[in-house]
């Protein structure tokens, strides 16, 4: 296959997605970082600190193993990389620990960042409390409410957990409240966003430091069976650890499937589906596939999934559908829940309710896989411990 055009150019878009749509005081800011983050990428002391973090602290590299059991369910081989098995428990450290590197090198004293399903809090958390400075993290009510067990870990690192009230109270508006203070104290405050999403340079910044999920994992199938996988399954939201997986292989023989969230149904109206039924748009500072109304207002979005909870997707993934090099299509609630209990019970592994849907997506297409003699790779992007309670008040009907 040919290869894929190197994206982003010099103004950060991806085809006609990306960019840098923010306010004046914002340019500078984000002209500092995209400084700093070209010399640290050419600077082998950057890469070696990054590279000892990750081994010795982080625990990568991750396993990449087969699953056994689903795979003889199935009648395929299913093979999971354990990005479950990071400290903190998903693959969300990756990037803060890059980014934080970077904040660092930069001589930023204050950390800010969002977070819908915690575990990007929790790790910013946890990088910040390594190198002993101050972390604010903006959360929705509505997932401080269901992801508690996380707002206690963030607070047990030192982190301030701000709720944030407003809107639909999930992470739209925690990014919203996040950029508000960034735009504020922009002098002494790093935003580390904590996923493929806002103005150059952060989408290409959050893709290239969670890349490693990719590189290793294509090595490490390559040393368990000789060749390459069929298919490469991951969840999407903002899309960081899809396309943390994805990168590796974008000019390699393999099928990359994005997983959107159906929520109730795409019928219902509640989800968040972007690429499946968005609209071109602009937010957070970038241009993508957004869920909007005809007046281009931004609309809500739905998923038990609290990571998966966003009416926008990163720029990245939405070049990657228009030119046909990924598939994107959307798992219900219902479905990514029945994912959930048979991984667990087959696998002895909780997955995250955010990899549950890629999951789901396998189960449900077994019979073209089956047929195909596929070779399927999910990148399990984190543990579920942390969703136990959300699942337990939907089975017991405690939802919308």
């Amino acid at each position: 296959m040919a290869m894929m055009k190197e994206v982003p150019d010099e103004r950060g878009r991806y085809g006609s997605f990306g960019g840098r749509y923010v306010p004046e005081t914002l340019i500078p800011a984000l002209d500092e970082l995209s400084v700093a983050y070209e010399q640290a990428k050419h600077d082998p002391a950057f890469h070696q600190e990054l590279d000892a973090l990750l081994k010795d602290y982080v625990g990568r590299p991750t396993p990449l193993r087969r699953a056994d059991r689903l795979s003889e369910k199935l009648g395929f081989d299913v093979y999971l990389k354990r990005e479950d098995l990071n400290h903190t428990g998903a693959h969300k450290i990756n990037n803060t620990m890059g980014q934080i590197l970077l904040a660092r090198r930069m001589g930023k004293s204050r950390i800010i960042a969002e977070t819908g399903a915690g575990q990007h809090g929790v790790a910013t958390a946890t990088a910040a409390a390594l190198f002993g400075l101050k972390a604010q993290v903006y959360m929705g009510e509505e997932d401080v409410k269901r992801q508690a067990l996380n707002v206690y870990r963030m607070q047990l690192l030192g982190a301030e957990v701000i709720p944030v009230s407003s809107g639909s109270k999930t992470l739209k508006d925690a990014t919203n409240e996040a950029i508000r203070d960034w735009v504020t104290n922009v002098r002494t405050t790093f935003y580390v966003i904590g996923s493929v999403v806002g103005p150059h340079p952060y989408p290409m910044m959050v893709r290239d430091f969670q890349s490693v999920i990719g590189k290793e994992a294509r090595q490490q199938f390559q040393n368990l069976t000789g060749t390459l996988p069929t298919h490469i399954v991951a969840p999407v939201g903002g899309g960081s650890n899809s396309m943390g997986v994805f990168y590796a292989f974008r000019n390699d023989p393999v099928a990359l499937i994005g997983v959107e969230a159906a929520g109730s149904g795409i019928e219902t109206g509640k989800h968040a589906a972007t690429i499946t039924v968005g609209m071109k748009g602009i937010l957070h500072g970038s241009l993508s596939y957004l869920l909007q109304d005809d007046d281009g207002q931004i609309m809500p979005a739905h998923s038990i999934s609290a990571g998966l909870d966003y009416p926008g997707v990163g720029p990245e993934h939405a070049y990657f559908h228009d030119i046909g090099r990924a598939r994107y299509d959307a798992i219900t609630d219902k479905e990514a829940l029945a994912a959930f209990h048979q991984l667990s019970e087959l696998e002895g592994i909780i997955p995250a309710l955010e990899s549950a849907h890629a999951v789901a997506w396998v189960i449900k297409e077994q019979d073209p896989l089956r047929e195909q003699q596929a070779r399927v790779l999910i990148n399990l992007s984190g543990r579920g411990d942390k969703d136990i309670d959300s699942v337990r008040d939907y089975e017991e009907g405690h939802h919308d």
